[in-house]
């Protein structure tokens, strides 16, 4: 997309402000609300100018920028919004016919970014408008947005409010009822609840969106999460995120009908791609006893959880390796060793009890080269495991169509289903606490979606179309890292410092009022 197509030219020539009408009869119920947009991948018609079902306004008096061209993701054509000079166009179908409820609008979009806004949007439905932002992408990247149909009728929106030259192109629109995948929601709609406890023991309390105080895991079950997951350490200096407070936490979790992912970082503190230390009890060990030391450690853990009646349903071997774990000895430029122990943690795991998932997770979810390399040494070797989990922060690890592209590879090159183990993003740049925050306005720009509410609502979703997006329903769901974290004194980053600040307030879904933030509605449809 690096300059006008002759269609654009054409656009650009005619100054017309076109208006064709678009009614089209919609289902009586959600359920069947599959097939009512009308010529959903631009096909009909060919190349034209506001393409054949769809109707067109702009305003200001400004050109007819809505048109299709050659170049769809399926078929031969898709729209585009172009113009040489500034513009303001909307592409758009009013449904009628719905029966009331929840109804999706999803579609393919690029983009070259730059424009005052760019959204796909379901308006006139009964309620408030809801809008998803089309973010900037170079290939193709599914986005949808959903909203409650209470008076028989919707009307499905692309809008554009652009600089000169700026483009955006649309294909394959849906028009869905029955929650945003017009199906069953995401088989996993997680949250890793980690430093949950320590939280509440310090005096942090979590409020609905209206400022009710409530349990927070009862409302995060009221807003349709139903997966936790928790990491654990092997001896915290803090005593947080061992397994006597694991268990703990577990037997909440489970009382409110959620699933439980137990997140090993065989360390005494933080273990990630940049660091992988050994726990201190570990330190003097030869191999053969640190591999048992896996063995026994995850072994111990959870059968105790069994034992209370919280067994885990899945586990992670492992957080973010990358580079290996427990350096030196597991570190990836020795796969013979990695190897063994990620075997040792997954036998363990199925001894305790066979049906438990063995996830193996890595970070940069959109670096395709990394993870085949690392997945083929891992299958190449025969270490066990069932769920390829990837983090995927998209003001880190790429876009949208990166991180697509790689859950569809691994999907099908190692025919297990993926998932997106940590994501998060911000809903503003101040602070609350005196540490500086990680999400700023750099990784903002990164991120691609405004530092808003709205914005963070709009980035989770996005993630979560992505992951149900891959093929032959191999895409399970996401965990969002750590929705509660939010600033409380005591509650920092470093388990031997307690007056440590929190980085990550303003990437939880609780507002510095303890309010529930627009994000966390998101689990309820996704």
């Amino acid at each position: 997309m690096s300059g006008p197509s002759p269609l654009r030219t054409l656009a650009a020539a005619t100054g017309l402000v076109l208006l064709v009408a678009g009614m089209v009869a919609g289902p009586t119920n959600p359920a069947s609300a599959a097939a009512t947009i009308t010529n959903p991948g631009f096909e009909s018609s060919g190349a034209t100018q506001t393409p054949t079902s769809w109707s067109e306004s702009s305003s200001n008096g400004t050109q007819s920028a809505g048109f299709t061209e050659a170049g769809g993701r399926s078929g031969n054509y898709r729209l585009t919004h172009w113009a040489s000079g500034a513009y303001r166009v909307e592409s758009y179908q009013q449904l009628t016919g719905l029966g009331n409820g929840s109804y999706t609008l999803r579609a393919w979009v690029r983009s070259g970014g730059g424009q005052v806004a760019a959204y796909l949007s379901l308006r006139n439905c009964g309620g408030t408008e809801q809008r998803v932002n089309i973010p900037t992408a170079a290939n193709w990247t599914q986005i949808s947005v959903t909203a409650q149909v209470s008076t028989g009728q919707c009307t499905a929106s692309i809008v554009s409010d652009a600089q000169a030259g700026n483009w955006i192109n649309v294909d394959d629109v849906e028009f869905v009822g029955g929650g945003s995948s017009g199906g069953p929601v995401s088989q996993i709609r997680g949250v890793d609840i980690s430093t949950l406890l320590k939280s509440q023991d310090r005096g942090g309390v979590y409020r609905d969106a209206a400022g009710t105080q409530r349990d927070p895991l009862q409302l995060l079950g009221a807003n349709g999460v139903n997966y936790a997951r928790l990491k654990v350490w092997v001896n915290p200096a803090d005593g947080y995120n061992n397994k006597a407070r694991v268990l703990t936490m577990a037997s909440r979790i489970k009382a409110q009908g959620m699933k439980l992912l137990v997140d090993f970082h065989y360390s005494d503190t933080w273990a990630d791609p940049g660091k992988q230390y050994k726990p201190a009890a570990w330190n003097g060990y030869n191999f053969s006893q640190l591999r048992d030391a896996v063995y026994n450690h995850t072994y111990d853990v959870l059968n105790a959880l069994k034992a209370q009646g919280t067994t885990a349903d899945m586990v992670q071997v492992g957080n973010e390796i990358n580079d290996g774990m427990l350096w030196p000895d597991g570190r990836s430029n020795n796969w013979a060793n990695l190897a063994a122990l990620l075997t040792a943690g997954s036998n363990a795991v199925k001894a305790v009890n066979s049906s438990t998932q063995v996830l193996l997770h890595l970070a940069e979810g959109g670096n395709n080269s990394q993870h085949r390399w690392w997945f083929d040494q891992a299958t190449s070797r025969g270490v066990p495991f069932d769920v390829i989990g990837v983090s995927h922060y998209l003001y880190w690890h790429g876009s949208l169509s990166s991180l697509q592209a790689n859950l569809n590879d691994l999907a099908s090159r190692y025919g297990r289903p993926v998932l997106v183990a940590e994501t998060a993003y911000g809903f503003t740049l101040n602070a609350d606490d005196s540490e500086p925050n990680i999400f700023n306005s750099s990784l903002q720009q990164a991120g691609g979606y405004p530092a808003t509410p709205q914005g963070q609502a709009d980035a989770l979703r996005a993630v979560f179309n992505v992951v149900r997006s891959v093929p032959n329903g191999r895409g399970l769901g996401i965990f969002y890292w750590e929705p509660t974290w939010t600033a409380v004194a005591g509650n920092g980053w470093d388990p031997e410092n307690a007056s440590s600040g929190n980085g990550w307030e303003n990437q939880a879904l609780f507002d510095y009022s303890d309010r529930a933030l627009p994000g966390l509605a998101v689990f309820g449809s996704a």
